[in-house]
């Protein structure tokens, strides 16, 4: 009772008029319409914010699985080799988020198997330390990954690329790297059989269709090169690849140059938060129409209201103060619905573990092929940041939808309102 006391009788006449009171027909119809625009208001920002934590889920599987194969942060050589790739490799372990270190070469290639022919990207790698900067020892599905030994000519084979081209393990394939003199005389590059040693599923296609390793001395001697091309670090935290490739600049020395894994991704992640705001905009125009509603329920208001109005304005209440009244009724009304829908919409995003599979049950469908997906259920990352954005711009958009109703109710003239009553 003291905080009522103490608020403007602005919001106390406006928390009134959103309260129930003594209903008419008319006021049941007014009713019910503003039930139906907080009732829209709360759908479509718990949509919006089930939907942008769908979003959300999706991109952080799919950096994860990224990040299964990615290093982190490359280091390469400007000369294509790096012979000085252990004093390179203790330098970037001087910086404290680098955890490990491991070489790496990197060849592009052609795979041959009978009559099928398949680009792919040929990663040479040394088996002891690339587990300790990527996950594809754990996404070997088929075979070992230790089974790559120097001069072993054995070699490892995404899912998809290996199906492509119709092997399994201990099937040959041929490897063709074309070094650059061969390419500047038109020669055709030596194709080198290896045997089939270890089978991956990373779950990206496009590491499980176009991506081979090989032991790291094989691949040198495939491209021709004398050392190393360059170094794979693993972070303390993959986010911070780019100020931390930044620092690595500047503190490594020779001639090098460095690729954080959000660079070498950079139009996907663009893509991604390009469709984000899209998908912001056009679920933010469902809770448009929705709050835009508001503004016929409160025309509706202050023409039943007309005699109220002109009674407080012949008591003294300033047009201004009438606007008051009926901004603050018309902005709870939305500050409800917008509410509720956070409710629900957090509630949803944060159980679709639960949500989907008994939806799936329903249909007797199911919403993810993991065949196609490599995923069977839906992801979901709630990130509070946006359920603060979507709230705001909610109740933003229903204090708009009440200046011109509250406008309105400032214009009634006492003397018209009375004169009937």
């Amino acid at each position: 009772m003291g905080i009522a006391n103490k608020l403007p009788y602005e919001w106390l006449v406006g928390l009134r008029y959103t309260r129930a009171g003594k209903r008419g027909r008319r006021q049941r119809f007014i009713s019910f319409i503003s039930f139906i625009s907080v009732a829209g208001i709360g759908l479509g920002v718990a949509a919006l914010i089930v939907v942008l934590s769908v979003m959300n889920g999706f991109q952080k599987e799919v950096a994860g699985r990224m990040l299964g194969i990615l290093a982190h942060v490359e280091v390469f050589d400007s000369s294509g080799a790096m012979p000085g790739w252990r004093g390179a490799a203790r330098e970037a372990l001087a910086n404290p988020q680098v955890r490990a270190v491991a070489p790496f070469v990197e060849a592009q290639g052609m795979l041959l198997r009978d009559d099928t022919m398949r680009p792919a990207a040929i990663r040479g790698i040394a088996p002891a330390e690339e587990v300790q900067v990527s996950a594809v020892a754990a996404q070997v599905k088929a075979g070992r990954l230790d089974a790559l030994q120097p001069g072993s000519m054995k070699v490892a084979l995404g899912r998809e690329l290996a199906r492509s081209l119709g092997v399994d393990l201990g099937d040959t394939v041929g490897i063709a790297v074309a070094q650059g003199e061969a390419l500047q005389e038109g020669a055709m590059p030596r194709v080198r059989p290896f045997q089939v040693a270890a089978i991956f599923q990373a779950g990206h296609f496009e590491y499980d269709s176009a991506l081979a390793f090989v032991n790291i001395e094989d691949a040198q001697m495939l491209a021709g090169l004398p050392a190393p091309s360059g170094l794979r670090l693993k972070l303390a935290d993959p986010m911070n690849a780019l100020p931390v490739a930044r620092e690595l600049a500047q503190t490594m020395s020779g001639d090098i140059w460095l690729r954080p894994w959000t660079a070498l991704n950079a139009t996907w992640f663009a893509a991604v938060a390009s469709q984000k705001r899209m998908m912001f905009i056009i679920l933010g125009l469902i809770i448009a129409v929705a709050a835009f509603n508001l503004v016929s329920t409160l025309v509706m208001t202050v023409t039943d209201k007309r005699a109220d109005i002109a009674i407080m304005r012949t008591l003294g209440a300033s047009p201004r103060s009438v606007m008051k009244i009926f901004i603050v009724q018309g902005t709870l009304t939305g500050a409800m619905g917008a509410l509720a829908g956070v409710a629900m919409g957090v509630l949803l995003a944060l159980n679709l573990d639960v949500v989907v599979p008994a939806i799936e049950s329903m249909l007797g469908a199911q919403i993810l092929n993991p065949e196609i997906y490599f995923i069977s259920t839906v992801p979901s990352d709630l990130h509070w940041d946006d359920v603060a954005s979507i709230t705001a711009v909610s109740v933003a958009l229903a204090f708009v939808s009440t200046l011109y109703p509250s406008w309105s109710a400032a214009r009634v003239n006492p003397a018209e309102g009375l004169r009937y009553e």
